[in-house]
């Protein structure tokens, strides 16, 4: 069996209702798309059904990748972390040594993972190198850009 993968309270709340309109909304009106094309004939011409075809298999195919998502997800309620030291789904103010600059980031599941709104998933460089430090303590990134340099300046789960 494979590892339970980590994801916040929200990471699956989100995953929950992309599941929940895939099923009730945009799988019926597939099939209610695929049925009209077949009304229209010979469908081996017929773009409308290869078209609703197509997207059937897209939706088809999410479905089961979030099912078996949520069944290896380990959901973690980041109100209940009591640690000073950053673990999964810490959020995080860094100082950007080089730019002298603060930013924030929380770590959450890699499906959950928006760099631009403040998320980096557990498996990123960022998140690998603050796994266990605190506040004060200096981490260097090794990224795909090159090293970045941050001091740890807060720690907080909410």
């Amino acid at each position: 069996m494979a590892d339970k993968v980590p994801m916040t309270i929200n990471g699956k709340r989100l995953l929950d209702e992309e599941l929940k309109h895939l099923m009730t909304v945009e799988r019926p009106s597939v099939i209610k798309a695929i049925e009209l094309a077949r009304e229209h004939g010979d469908l081996s011409e017929n773009a409308d059904y290869s078209a609703a075809k197509e997207r059937q298999g897209f939706i088809e195919g999410r479905i089961m990748e979030i099912n078996a998502k949520v069944a290896m997800a380990e959901v973690i309620d980041t109100k209940a972390i009591k640690t000073a030291r950053i673990v999964f789904g810490a959020s995080v103010k860094l100082l950007d040594v080089e730019k002298d600059e603060e930013i924030t980031y929380q770590i959450v599941g890699v499906d959950e993972a928006d760099a631009k709104h403040g998320r980096v998933g557990i498996s990123s460089p960022l998140a690998r190198a603050l796994i266990g430090k605190s506040v004060g303590d200096e981490v260097v990134v090794n990224a795909p850009k090159g090293k970045f340099s941050y001091e740890v300046i807060e720690v907080s789960y909410a």
